[in-house]
């Protein structure tokens, strides 16, 4: 999988990925990250990539010309499956999109800064807008690392147990159980017999009892 995320502040993806799993997954050369300055696309002497909006109002709006000049040039190398927009108003991310997104061999991440970007970039260019909630952030770097990384850890070979990944929360609609180790035994708080027994049908049938248990307690709407 190759991501080329276009951002005005390619600075906030250092830390996040070169750490952890997404980190490991670029050295096992299952992932490409590659991080663009929407600076370097500006053709403006002053390196500006945003102005104000026509018909006034608080807020500066990306342009259109920066973006239009990455996203063709990365299109001209080779062929994209995605070209995503992070974005408060898109489709909020869940797992089903993320099991979906994770089939792709090249995605271009956009992200959003200021007021957003010119319409016009997400009615030529956009083929699909991505929200991971209902809240506004500064940017959509941090949106765009969240999505890479809930990704990046579908990818086969990156996690070291790839069932791990099928048993997360929401894969069957269903949030992940209680999870215990060592020791079997804390101050006086014990593990439940059933995971020390060795018993693996059992261990499954406690285990999807208490996914269902929390699911109904914390997230109804999941069964529904």
């Amino acid at each position: 999988m190759r991501l080329d995320i276009i951002t005005c502040l390619p600075e906030l993806f250092d830390g996040p990925i070169n750490q952890s799993i997404v980190k490991r997954a670029q050295q096992k050369g299952l992932v490409e990250i590659h991080v663009h300055n929407l600076r370097d696309y500006s053709t403006n002497k002053h390196k500006n990539v945003d102005d104000y909006a026509f018909g006034g109002g608080a807020g500066m709006v990306l342009m259109i010309e920066p973006i239009d000049a990455c996203i063709s040039k990365l299109k001209s190398e080779r062929e994209y499956q995605e070209v995503i927009y992070l974005t408060p108003d898109g489709e909020t991310l869940n797992q089903g999109i993320a099991n979906g997104l994770s089939m792709n061999e090249n995605m271009i991440l956009l992200c959003g800064h200021y007021k957003g970007v010119d319409q016009r970039v997400r009615d030529h260019f956009v083929t699909r807008e991505i929200s991971i909630g209902d809240y506004v952030l500064s940017g959509g770097e941090l949106a765009a690392m969240v999505l890479a990384d809930s990704l990046i850890r579908l990818v086969p070979g990156v996690l070291n147990d790839e069932s791990s990944a099928l048993t997360d929360s929401f894969q069957d609609n269903l949030l992940a159980p209680p999870v215990y180790t060592r020791p079997a035994e804390y101050k006086g708080w014990s593990v439940p017999d059933v995971l020390t027994s060795g018993h693996e049908a059992n261990i499954e049938k406690w285990r999807h009892d208490e996914a269902v248990k929390r699911t109904q307690e914390r997230r109804p709407d999941l069964l529904t």
